[in-house]
């Protein structure tokens, strides 16, 4: 499916739940959010044909995401009806680790192939204050749990946050040398962190500055691949302000309660809820082709969405 830009749109980022049983600084408020209606939130069976009718237009890769999504009631059966659906290539999870030792092998068997787990530091200090509350301890176990179900292409995300953990970076890129993927992401200002110090965003130059053994290996998607000497995982760059991948985007998202979004860093839905069918074939269709051709969040952060990450899906 390609968009009017000629860009080759085949990744859905879909999003089953906007709660978390964490409180992450830069991703939602630290009250949480308010307690949805079930009715709010799209059921099994929506999720399976918004799935259904984006694999029609042409998606072949799917990430399940939240707020955390292994809170989400039904998320087994959600991945295995996924799964099974003919032309889905890969099926993926972010989550923040926490629950893995509890869903890791039946995602396993439900059809996940790749997990990516949310990690911002290895300070468990840091961490409690990074999440309001969380335990380094419970999605270290997570990770293991993941390791054990059989996940071997384990992709670790990394917000950077200067003054934060950014300190942090050498300690992280070394966990590639345990077969560890790691990704480094840019601090966006969306949502909480819209309105943050500018000292807190920093580039991901800086990780090159930090591991200059790093040698760059390739891409994959928006990221941009280095590797250790040695070293069997590899560090992923993904670096939305200081160096636009938007001529390369490849996906749209859909939130929890049905929206579609053609790109993050837009105020720009479309509703698909009540939808079914060509029409609602149709309407994904036209969504991509209103997609921009890139943000303007490096010009005024005011330009971009006006949802939390935890209600987007990041």
């Amino acid at each position: 499916m390609k968009d009017d830009f000629g860009r080759d749109i085949y990744y859905l980022r879909l999003s089953v739940t906007d709660l978390c049983n964490l409180r992450c600084v830069y991703c939602m408020p630290e009250e949480g959010v308010g307690k949805r209606c079930h009715s709010d939130i799209l059921s099994v069976e929506e999720i399976e044909e918004i799935v259904r009718a984006a694999v029609d237009c042409g998606i072949r890769k799917i990430r399940v995401t939240g707020g955390e999504p292994l809170v989400r009631k039904g998320i087994i059966e959600i991945c295995r009806r996924i799964a099974a659906i003919p032309d889905v290539q890969e099926l993926c999870i972010t989550t923040n680790g926490t629950l893995l030792p509890q869903y890791a092998s039946q995602l396993r068997e439900a059809g996940v192939s790749r997990l990516n787990i949310s990690l911002d530091t290895l300070d468990g200090d840091k961490y409690t204050t990074i999440t309001r509350g969380g335990s380094l301890k419970d999605i270290l176990v997570g990770i293991d749990a993941a390791l054990e179900a059989g996940f071997d292409n384990i992709k670790i995300n990394t917000v950077l946050m200067g003054g934060v953990n950014d300190a942090e970076i050498p300690a992280m890129v070394a966990l590639t040398r345990k077969n560890i993927n790691v990704r480094f992401i840019e601090l966006m200002p969306i949502g909480e962190c819209a309105g943050w110090s500018k000292d807190r965003f920093i580039s991901n130059s800086k990780v090159l500055e930090m591991a200059p053994e790093l040698s760059e290996v390739g891409s994959s998607g928006v990221a941009r691949l280095y590797r250790l000497p040695g070293a069997d995982g590899t560090v992923g760059l993904i670096s939305p302000i200081s160096s636009h991948f938007c001529p390369t985007c490849n996906r749209i998202r859909v939130t929890s309660d049905g929206k579609l979004k053609p790109c993050l860093h837009s105020s720009d839905e479309v509703n698909l809820r009540g939808l079914h069918g060509q029409a609602l074939v149709d309407t994904i269709r036209n969504a991509v082709r209103i997609k921009p051709k890139q943000h303007h969040l490096d010009e005024d952060s005011r330009s971009g969405s006006i949802r939390n990450m935890n209600e987007i899906g990041g």
